[in-house]
């Protein structure tokens, strides 16, 4: 129930039929704070949201509209669910309108229209948002988002990977080039979309690597990690499709500039992340389920004394932490509410 003592911000959610649409959506409904203006749709125009999404029935029954009709709206937050390509094109025309938007595609992730356009093989139409974005990891860059019109909502596997090293690369104890990240997702990952690749013969009782040393991805974390130690980090990233329908797992490795041992490892992350509230650091490896349907990352930093390498284990939900929750928590900071407003949510298990 919202409290009406508190300012109701209005929001607006452009992409109403794609998984983090619909993960936004049940986020915002009961979020204190916002209420739901609009949700928009192209092809969907006139239906009721609850008919794309059915566990919505009696809960948001609004009808979908054009997106031509945010412009006249005046929201105070602007949420583009919209696929690569595609966002771009509503952020050149309403960021210029004073409209604050949080991005959930790839489109102002990285540091340039060139690195974008060799990376998602794409002509960017709007080459200027990339001096306003802000990269919308919230652990790491709380204070610009809280300033921020255009917040670029990081990628999934950049999400759980970056948050896995942070602590490491921020105080410069990485080797260079000594990087690998394993990472293994469930197949919302890949989107809505029907295709043989997510089809359920081929994935069921299946698991395999894809995009090996292309996944566009790779290059959003490793200007991440490469802003936060200032040197230029390159590393292995390698992701998989997992048989299940959300969450995501990362192992990453890495050599270490200094003697190391469990406790000084222990020591590093929790002063990194002591007032985190959504990162919790845990002594054995947490499982996708551990976090599921929530906006926690698990993280589990140990240190193999035979090997001499650090072994970071992270895991999130791709739709929330890796999508929707994150987006919430910028906007949180944009609007000046506390960071866990309408993030409670206590992990699914079973």
């Amino acid at each position: 129930m919202k409290r009406m003592d508190n300012p109701i911000y209005k929001v607006v959610i452009v992409g109403a039929s794609g998984f983090t649409g619909s993960e936004l959506a049940r986020l915002l409904v009961h979020h204190p704070a916002v209420e739901i203006m609009m949700i928009t749709s192209e092809t969907h125009t006139g239906k009721p949201f609850s008919d794309l999404h059915p566990q919505f029935y009696g809960i948001l029954d609004m009808e979908l509209v054009s997106a031509s009709a945010v412009e006249n709206s005046k929201p105070d937050i602007i949420f583009l669910a919209l696929p690569h390509g595609i966002s771009m094109d509503f952020v050149a025309k309403w960021e210029p309108l004073g409209a604050k938007i949080i991005d959930l595609s790839g489109d102002f992730r990285l540091s340039s229209p060139e690195v974008y356009e060799n990376w998602y093989e794409k002509n960017h139409s709007y080459p200027q948002g990339f001096k306003n974005a802000i990269y919308g990891l919230p652990e790491l860059n709380a204070d610009q988002i809280k300033d921020a019109n255009l917040v670029a909502n990081p990628g999934c596997y950049p999400t759980a990977s970056i948050l896995a090293l942070s602590p490491l690369f921020a105080r410069n104890k990485i080797q260079k080039g000594s990087v690998v990240i394993d990472a293994k997702s469930g197949l919302t990952g890949a989107g809505i979309k029907a295709n043989a690749t997510t089809h359920f013969s081929n994935v069921n009782e299946n698991f395999k690597a894809y995009s090996i040393g292309s996944h566009r991805h790779t290059v959003e974390i490793e200007e991440q990690l490469s802003t936060l130690s200032q040197n230029k980090v390159t590393l292995q990233f390698t992701p998989h499709l997992l048989p299940i329908d959300r969450g995501i797992l990362v192992t990453a490795y890495a050599s270490v500039t200094e003697e190391m041992n469990q406790e000084k490892l222990d020591k590093i992350y929790h002063e990194f992340y002591q007032d985190k509230q959504f990162i919790r650091l845990r002594k054995s490896p947490p499982g996708v389920k551990d976090v599921r349907g929530s906006h926690f990352c698990d993280i589990c930093p140990v240190w193999d004394a035979r090997t001499q390498r650090v072994i970071v284990v992270s895991v999130i939900d791709n739709l929330l932490k890796g999508a929707a929750s994150q987006a919430v928590h910028n906007m949180n900071l944009m609007l000046g509410l506390s960071e866990s407003t309408g993030l409670s949510q206590i992990p699914l298990k079973p």
